[in-house]
């Protein structure tokens, strides 16, 4: 087999191939010569314990780790060595999935819905409203505080922060949406929302879902 040929079944450039050739008839071997280099700060252990750190406690900061690892061997390694040691285990700091804590009659609720509906036609999805309320507080809830976590475990109940109630000063706005309809974003001047206030702040007001044919889908979350 030619070089040429053999580059293009391998799909490498014909000079990796002449280069491996002349290196195999002058040592007998194709292995990678050992180079010269700044040996590694930690060692394989440390790197265990670096990652071990993080999966048990996913919103640690690297600060955190470098202060752990100072403790736990008198070494001190920089924060860079740090983040390189987690990616090499394929965990990387990323913002946590924020969900609302469900019981199991929530969840079976929910299937149930889903499970009456799934067959339905555009038609009928036509004729509901979404509604939806979001609060916004001054006080931080740490949803930006991210964890470490592995590529494709976004989900995972140890990377999830569960998100029950805001706290402090806040408003609330509502808003429901449809196939061809929407309406202005609504801010609740006082948060505590009832069903009365719903009816007779948001639905009575508004003529469009007075319809009969309407129906409402409320999400949490």
């Amino acid at each position: 087999m030619s070089q040429a040929d053999a580059a293009r079944g391998l799909n490498v450039s014909r000079s990796a191939v002449e280069r491996l050739r002349n290196q195999f008839q002058t040592t007998d071997s194709v292995s990678r010569r050992p180079v010269p280099g700044r040996s590694r700060v930690t060692t394989p252990v440390e790197h265990r314990y670096l990652a071990l750190s993080a999966r048990r406690r996913r919103a640690t900061t690297v600060p955190q780790l470098v202060a752990d690892h100072f403790v736990a061997s008198g070494r001190r390694i920089s924060a860079t060595t740090v983040q390189r040691r987690l990616h090499n285990v394929g965990m990387y700091a990323r913002r946590s999935f924020v969900c609302v804590p469900l019981n199991g009659r929530r969840r079976s609720a929910r299937l149930r819905w889903a499970r009456e509906n799934v067959s339905w036609t555009r038609q009928q999805w036509a004729c509901v409203l979404f509604t939806n309320e979001s609060r916004f507080t001054l006080q931080c809830d740490s949803g930006h505080a991210p964890v470490w976590r592995e590529q494709g475990t976004r989900n995972r109940p140890e990377n999830v922060t569960e998100h029950h109630a805001f706290r402090g000063e806040r408003i609330m706005v509502w808003e429901w949406i449809s196939l061809r309809y929407r309406t202005e974003l609504h801010i609740y001047r006082r948060c505590s929302v009832t069903a009365v206030r719903y009816r007779d702040e948001v639905l009575d007001p508004s003529e469009t879902v007075r319809c009969s044919s309407w129906s409402f889908v409320r999400f949490n979350g």
